[in-house]
């Protein structure tokens, strides 16, 4: 099924924030991966996420939204999301950021065959052109196939667009659930991520603990990442999932400022060539549906 009403350009602001946030948790996360393993640094994450999520939770007399309800799909989400960090995480170091975040964008692509194989979503014509230019501009950026093959980063960037994709069909279908509300998947992903974490940290039988040099990073790694989920679920709730993942594609161009600015990554015209297109997609693909959606607001 889809949403009763589409908003993409509500669903759009919410993603610039959602842009924001995850572009800080690659900053954050460069400073982190050196000191700490990725199962590490996703512990620290999730345990200062829930005390957010659950000090906003007391403070608005809202904690009865997050008795468990729809645990199987809070279940699914998780697991796809802690599987796609992680690997997120590992190739963070090995590649410059543009091509991580290029090849993490091939997600949108899975998404929109995923949403019309299970959420019942059509995929409409618009949609499987803004989804094609947004995949051409990745390739563009990426260069996956050159003479230098797939290294151990780009192997990793790679598959955990398909966990990010499992992610965001289970937060879609979250998002059309009954007694289902945004904090609600906002705490059962820290609560469970959290266990995760702690779980596979110490499979070798030790974990390290946060210094105070670290300690603001994994803060900001914290609040980052918890920003962008529910800047993320609240665009959900907005659009159709093949409509909102695509705008995601706008934190290319961004990141490739970052990675320029801050760790001397040279400049790619193919990263902004690339960006050219996946811009235009975005663009597309947002003006198609909101003269959709006025058209059957005015029937």
């Amino acid at each position: 099924m889809s949403t009763p009403q589409s908003h993409p350009l509500r669903a759009a602001l919410w993603m610039a924030g959602s842009i924001t946030g995850f572009s800080a948790m690659a900053v954050a996360g460069r400073k982190l991966t050196g000191q700490f393993d990725t199962f590490e640094i996703l512990a620290y994450r999730s345990f200062f996420g829930l005390v957010v999520v659950l000090g906003v939770a007391t403070a608005q007399g809202r904690l009865a939204e997050c008795r468990p309800r729809a645990l199987p799909l809070h279940l699914g989400r998780n697991l796809g999301h802690f599987f796609a960090q992680n690997l997120w995480l590992y190739a963070l170091p090995l590649i410059p950021l543009a091509q991580l975040f290029a090849l993490e964008f091939s997600y949108p692509i899975l998404v929109g065959l995923g949403a019309t194989l299970f959420l019942g979503e059509r995929m409409t014509p618009l949609r499987a052109l803004t989804s094609l230019m947004g995949f051409a501009g990745i390739l563009l950026v990426a260069r996956p196939f050159g003479a230098s093959g797939f290294s151990a980063g780009l192997l990793a960037a790679t598959a955990c667009a398909f966990g990010f994709a499992a992610s965001a069909l289970f937060t879609k279908k979250l998002t059309l659930t009954a007694h289902v509300s945004i904090l609600s998947i906002m705490f059962w992903m820290t609560f469970m991520q959290l266990w995760m974490g702690i779980a596979c940290a110490l499979a070798d039988g030790s974990a390290r603990l946060l210094t105070p040099a670290a300690l603001p990073w994994a803060v900001l790694i914290a609040l980052a990442g918890l920003g962008a989920h529910f800047c993320l679920s609240n665009a959900l709730s907005l659009a159709p999932a093949s409509v909102v993942t695509p705008m995601d594609f706008l934190r290319l161009p961004l990141i490739g400022v970052i990675g320029m600015v801050f760790y001397g990554e040279a400049p790619d015209p193919a990263v902004f060539l690339g960006a050219a297109v996946i811009l235009a997609a975005i663009y597309l693909n947002i003006r198609g549906e909101s003269r959709a959606a006025r058209a059957r607001a005015a029937t």
